[in-house]
């Protein structure tokens, strides 16, 4: 299993920030490899909220009494004082960026972007989440001067992109939803050739600018962003899973340089492709 976190505190402590409009005690990432099943129960819950984000793969939540399947692309959310149980498995190659935060504004926060009344958000698979969170790993790791504000401010953008999703979904998600769809289906069909939106678009009798826009609020992402995300996936799982070369990848990922693949990647992830499979 591969993580990164860091903690306010050097170590995993339950703080209540009533004091603070916005306090975060920990934040992190777990990517689920080689181990098969990694198991979270707190029958008690926590003191703080606990936001997740899964940015890859699925995992299994407990929610409202009832287990739940959560993809890719949703935020899950724990209240203080929720018991919390929860399972990622390896076969599902999860990759989960977590946090926990407190202070007096956090439930008038979460109730103004869609969380009032539910556990579970479709956040779409923005880049920005993944490079939101590890800033504030980072932070949290270096403590520079200023880093608690910085925290917040990062924090609060992850709250801003949340609920500028929840906006444009309820807006427009559900107009010409066959039309997406089968632009979804053939995306994850032929994303290993050279596409083009704007041939695509034409071909089904869409303007192309109409096409983007459209898509990016059904998926929360535009076209390209989908289909650069569908590859770097397959190049996670071809990276975890075979001793296939770092060109042989980039080849059944779609990228026919091997050079602009690992650019590609290393602009997602964080990672270069060779550090990724060590790490």
């Amino acid at each position: 299993m591969y993580s990164n976190t860091g903690y306010l505190h050097d170590a995993d402590i339950e703080i209540e920030d009533t004091v603070h409009a916005l306090s975060i005690a920990s934040c992190g990432v777990y990517r689920l490899s080689r181990q098969p099943v990694m198991t979270t129960l707190r029958p008690q819950g926590r003191r703080d909220y606990q936001l997740l984000y899964l940015s890859a793969g699925k995992a299994c939540f407990c929610l409202e009494g009832r287990m739940q399947e959560i993809p890719a692309g949703y935020m899950v959310l724990y209240r203080p004082g929720e018991s919390q149980q929860y399972y990622y498995y390896a076969k599902d190659t999860p990759e989960v960026y977590w946090i926990h935060f407190s202070g007096f504004e956090a439930a008038h926060i979460l109730d103004k972007i869609g969380f009032s009344d539910v556990h579970v958000l479709s956040c779409g698979m923005s880049f920005h989440y993944p490079e939101l969170f590890r800033q504030i790993i980072q932070e949290l790791q270096l403590k520079r001067p200023c880093f608690e504000e910085l925290l917040c401010c990062y924090l609060q953008q992850i709250f801003t992109e949340i609920h500028r999703n929840q906006l444009e979904i309820s807006a427009d998600k559900y107009r010409h939803m066959e039309d997406m769809e089968a632009a979804v289906h053939f995306f994850n069909e032929f994303f290993t050739q050279d596409i083009s939106i704007g041939q695509y678009a034409r071909e089904h009798h869409m303007s192309v600018s109409w096409f983007i826009r459209s898509f990016r609020h059904y998926m929360g992402m535009t076209p390209m962003q989908y289909i650069t995300s569908i590859r770097i996936n397959k190049a996670r799982e071809l990276l975890k899973n075979t001793d296939y070369s770092i060109q042989e990848i980039s080849a059944l990922s779609g990228y026919e340089n091997p050079l602009y693949f690992s650019r590609i990647f290393h602009k997602q992830t964080g990672y270069s492709p060779s550090r990724y499979r060590r790490e």
